[in-house]
């Protein structure tokens, strides 16, 4: 993926529009409606015009975007958002709060053309309101999460991880989507290495200058000298010493119970977890509605609010947009780094997908 810029000095961005059933569609909508998001970033929404707009009858407001094709080119540059209009669903088919295999499609093709748009130079980086897990596996039988399917998608050999941040307060993880019997055995110092480095690069692109990263502890009271096992003595010092030798600025390990409070008090600024709830209670327990899910390591940001569809409150208007919101300017601010002088390429989305050898853009029936 290659970063580029819409000639006005504001990273682009493409925002997919995520599962119908759920509340994405009154998200979306709000985003577009915030004069601070439209301010910091060039917004290329893709999805579908029926959909989006029923979203904003739901959030209250009305919609003020350029709406072009799948085959149309991108304009030269923007004073609106722009909304790419695959015409692939009529929301008066989708029940609110239904898992649905056509909810799970619309999804990912959103998903895969924000990706071909980055791809092909024409987002510095990619936001997406929240999937549906269950619906998305419907659509694409081989779905495990994000990571892997756009690796899969894009051909990244790399590696990458799934960060939580939150009021500039950020969580790592070296184990994420496993069973907690299988975390030891996962643990290694060059694993624990890579984690560190990863984190720190994607913070650094963040504005961190350095940043600073407690490590927590696998075991209760950082295994107590080994008493309650020996992963702190060896695997996880010695992986905290290496970094610290290639000049990570990174400490630990320490107890997880109280690592939180050590950063959310200042001393860090984020905590490398050893296993996903070891992190994710605690951030969420901070701030739900506020967090950010960054899938760092790829060529550009990809964001996320980090809440689910909320099915029980689809369509009632009352979502909260602090984390959506949050996740657009994170992935502003990192796309802006990769902003160069120069129009927006004139491509069009089915070129871009045509590129990036993905399914093709579905027409509308």
């Amino acid at each position: 993926m290659a970063g580029n810029s819409s000639g006005r000095g504001t990273p682009v961005v493409a925002l997919a529009m995520g599962d119908p059933a759920g509340i994405s569609p009154e998200l979306t909508a709000k985003l577009l409606a915030l004069d601070e998001v439209r301010t910091v970033a060039t917004l290329l929404v893709v999805g579908d015009c029926r959909v989006l707009k029923d979203g904003a009858r739901v959030a209250g407001g009305a919609l003020d975007v350029d709406i072009i094709g799948a085959e149309a080119p991108l304009p030269e540059s923007h004073t609106r958002p722009v909304l790419i209009d695959l015409g692939h669903l009529d929301p008066a088919t989708i029940g609110r709060g239904e898992v649905t295999r056509a909810g799970g499609l619309f999804a990912k093709e959103n998903f895969l053309s924000a990706l071909a748009l980055a791809k092909a130079g024409a987002a510095d980086a990619v936001v997406f309101t929240p999937f549906n897990k269950s619906a998305m596996k419907l659509a694409v039988p081989t779905y495990d999460d994000e990571i892997s399917f756009i690796a899969n998608a894009i051909g990244f050999k790399g590696e990458a991880r799934e960060f939580n941040v939150l009021d500039g307060l950020w969580n790592a993880r070296i184990t994420s989507h496993v069973s907690l019997a299988a975390v030891p055995g996962l643990l290694s110092v060059p694993v624990i290495v890579r984690g560190l480095e990863l984190t720190h690069a994607a913070m650094s692109a963040a504005g961190f200058s350095p940043p600073r990263i407690a490590v927590a502890a696998l075991n209760p009271h950082a295994g107590d000298n080994g008493n309650f096992g020996r992963e702190e003595i060896d695997i996880i010092a010695p992986a905290v010493a290496e970094a610290k030798a290639r000049g990570i600025v990174c400490d630990g390990p320490y107890p997880a119970d109280t690592v939180f409070v050590r950063a959310r008090s200042g001393q860090f600024d984020a905590v490398l977890t050893m296993f996903h709830d070891q992190g994710q209670i605690a951030m969420k327990l901070i701030g739900f509605d506020q967090g950010v899910t960054l899938l760092g390591g790829f060529p550009v940001p990809i964001t996320t609010p980090a809440h689910g569809t909320a099915y029980d409150i689809a369509g009632k208007g009352i979502a909260n947009i602090g984390a959506s919101r949050n996740a657009v300017m994170l992935a502003a601010r990192m796309g802006r780094e990769a902003v160069r002088a120069g129009a927006m390429p004139r491509i069009s989305l089915t070129d871009a997908r045509a590129a990036l050898q993905l399914n093709a853009v579905p027409r509308a029936a």
